[in-house]
């Protein structure tokens, strides 16, 4: 295998993936952006997106009417929400932050908002989803989001926390209830994706960068000051060394 970005090429070289300005793939590894997508709003896709719509499609969140609660609103989570609600489901985003249930609700349409931290928005909540994916990268208890599941119901962990989290067992065996994971997903489904996010004028909301502010951006994303994902405009920026 050979990573587009930070991996050795055939002949020894370094790939720097969205770094290039031009790079050489196999045809096989190549997906087509369809026309009506913009390349800047949909670059993300080619990650965040399809890293919370091969879940959704592959554990059978995907049915029109379904319950579906995403976790966490950042690059993964808003793409989540948007895709969730072209398959026809029903999405509540569920947050540590108050202040992001007008973003939510108002602004990426989402059905319902939870304050995770809230133990009366939770309890009241209970049992009401029919599966979960947990964008969060940060630690967090997963006891609260079990407990939303109804019988049966899956909770996908698609963002990748750096400490291992605590699992309780019991809710696991009185509810049937699985605990999975994804992670990003093969070249069919993601032209798959694309072609769905075409069809239904899904992209990611970006900010574009000169290539310049690479670092700032660096330090504004470990604050998570960004909504939700940075572009590097390289065609416009990237100069070559002389």
């Amino acid at each position: 295998m050979i990573l587009t970005y930070g991996g050795k090429y055939y002949d020894g070289t370094t790939t720097y993936g969205g770094y290039s300005d031009i790079m050489v793939a196999d045809e096989h590894f190549v997906v087509r952006i369809p026309d009506n997508l913009p390349l800047d709003a949909s670059a993300p896709l080619l990650c965040a997106g399809i890293t919370v719509y091969s879940p959704l499609k592959y554990y059978g969140f995907d049915k029109p009417g379904m319950q579906v609660g995403v976790v966490g609103l950042g690059g993964l989570g808003h793409v989540a929400v948007k895709f969730a609600k072209a398959m026809g489901v029903k999405v509540t985003v569920i947050s540590t932050s108050p202040k992001k249930e007008k973003e939510a609700l108002e602004h990426l349409g989402a059905h319902s908002f939870l304050v995770s931290t809230d133990q009366d928005q939770i309890q009241a909540a209970l049992g009401t989803l029919d599966g979960i994916i947990d964008t969060v990268s940060a630690k967090h208890p997963l006891l609260p989001l079990m407990g939303l599941l109804k019988s049966h119901g899956k909770l996908v962990m698609v963002g990748a926390p750096e400490k291992p989290l605590e699992l309780p067992v019991f809710p696991l065996l009185m509810g049937r209830k699985m605990v999975g994971g994804s992670c990003v997903g093969g070249m069919k489904e993601t032209q798959e994706m694309i072609d769905f996010a075409a069809k239904h004028k899904i992209t990611a909301d970006i900010e574009v960068i000169p290539i310049d502010y690479a670092n700032t951006a660096m330090e504004r994303l470990l604050k998570a000051d960004v909504k939700y994902r940075f572009v590097i405009d390289i065609g416009n920026t990237l100069k070559p060394s002389s």
